[in-house]
């Protein structure tokens, strides 16, 4: 295996979720830990025949919508099913005729709020919600959903569209910031909308712009299906030539939390009890119950630990840092799902498919974590050939953090075998 470097290493706002916001659909809906479309396009940009293109990490589709865009089939898998069914609306074909019918919903929709002629829909059971939204906006929100609903067919392309909108709308309207790594709340705790500003005027410039989105078709063709990315098989078929994917970082960034808002609101979550759950059977999650689960949690004994991994979990865990032991499982968890992920991978690969994965490192206590040397350790040990992994972007965080680019080419198992999984970790660094 390699490394490879390009010159200076800069942050590269471009390489983030920040150049999507205006790249028509990739601009729909806003997630931090997002990929860059851009990336996704430098790689796919290269080839000729089509290709069927893997993302075993849906997240928000940008692979799968890309893929599409460029001529080859994308096909992506998510175990939440609010990036589901995001996925298939971000990247299904609209007809010149849907697309008129949606913007007359929205007129009928905004014409009904203001007439107050609409039956609002009860407020969505999140904890403490007027941290989120005061009450002017949470009694507009509540207004413009049951205008949808009512405006708008169920499982409908036209219902889906408006709720595109819609999410966009209610974070806008909402007490989130966006100037931390993840979401969190503005400063004075409470927003106050000036509603003598026109906020129906937000919906409709948001309709617009999903609008303007769907407008543009891809010319090939994308699948987004619910699955586990550590049981590929039971959920894609056939083989593929190339997977693109960014999967979770190793740094306790819980997807649920940066989605819960939407996921409330479009009724995919009821309660904090589900968040947790969902987080628990989610690779790399923590959130609400997952983290209290991490204090019991054991590693497999078929869980197979690069040495550098034990090193890591060694340092992390040492008693001298508070919550070590529980960070520890966290990571040790993390690999060990990712070991699996990337068994499940090779039965869906076809001869000399190509991977590549986009991935950040990590610190825990001080102690850094080489997540691309063992991302990059296990590739090997299956069999992986032509390993790299390249510095991309250097992260806007701590000065040790960096995203690569880890690749590799499939071609057929190798006999061996990592040393197994033990009580006592190493002292000493291991061998590459």
């Amino acid at each position: 295996m390699s490394v490879v470097t390009k010159g200076r290493i800069r942050q590269r706002a471009d390489l983030t979720y920040k150049f999507n916001m205006t790249s028509g659909r990739h601009g729909w809906l806003r997630l931090t830990p997002a990929y860059s479309v851009k990336v996704v396009e430098e790689l796919i940009a290269r080839l000729d025949d089509p290709l069927r293109v893997l993302d075993p990490f849906c997240g928000t589709a940008t692979t799968a919508l890309c893929a599409a865009y460029h001529g080859h089939e994308g096909v992506t898998t998510d175990i939440n099913p609010f990036l589901v069914w995001f996925g298939q609306v971000k990247t299904a074909h609209y007809s010149d005729a849907t697309i008129a019918s949606t913007r007359r919903a929205c007129a009928h929709v905004l014409e009904a709020v203001k007439r107050g002629t609409v039956e609002p829909v009860k407020p969505p059971p999140i904890h403490n919600i007027t941290r989120w939204w005061c009450s002017d906006a949470l009694q507009f929100l509540c207004a413009l959903k049951g205008g949808i609903e009512r405006e708008s067919e169920e499982d409908s392309a036209e219902r889906d569209l408006l709720m595109v909108a819609f999410c966009r709308t209610l974070i806008k309207l909402s007490n989130a910031a966006f100037n931390h790594q993840s979401m969190s709340y503005k400063e004075d705790r409470q927003l106050t909308i000036p509603f003598d500003v026109d906020v129906s005027g937000v919906f409709a410039e948001d309709t617009r712009f999903v609008l303007r989105g769907a407008e543009a078709n891809p010319r090939g063709v994308a699948s987004v299906s619910f699955g586990d990315a550590r049981c590929l098989s039971d959920a894609v078929a056939d083989p593929f030539d190339l997977v693109i994917t960014s999967p979770p970082y190793a740094n306790r960034m819980s997807y649920i939390r940066e989605l819960r808002p939407y996921m409330y609101w479009l009724g995919f979550l009821d309660c904090g009890r589900d968040a947790g759950e969902l987080d628990w059977s989610a690779i790399g999650g923590t959130w609400g119950v997952a983290t209290s689960r991490l204090t019991d949690w054991e590693r497999s004994t078929e869980s197979l630990v690069p040495p550098l991994l034990e090193v890591a979990l060694s340092g992390i865990a040492h008693s001298a840092n508070k919550n070590g032991k529980i960070l520890a499982n966290y990571v040790a968890r993390y690999f060990e799902d990712l070991w699996k992920h990337f068994n499940s991978l090779i039965t869906v690969l076809s001869d000399g498919g190509e991977l590549h994965y986009i991935v950040g490192n990590s610190t825990f206590y001080g102690v850094l974590l080489p997540v691309e040397r063992i991302y990059a350790a296990m590739l090997e040990q299956l069999g992986f050939e032509d390993i790299k992994y390249q510095i991309i972007r250097k992260r806007n965080s701590k000065k040790e953090l960096f995203e690569f680019d880890v690749s590799a080419r499939w071609s057929g198992p190798k006999s061996g075998t990592w040393p197994r999984a033990t009580k006592n970790a190493p002292t000493s660094m291991g061998e590459d």
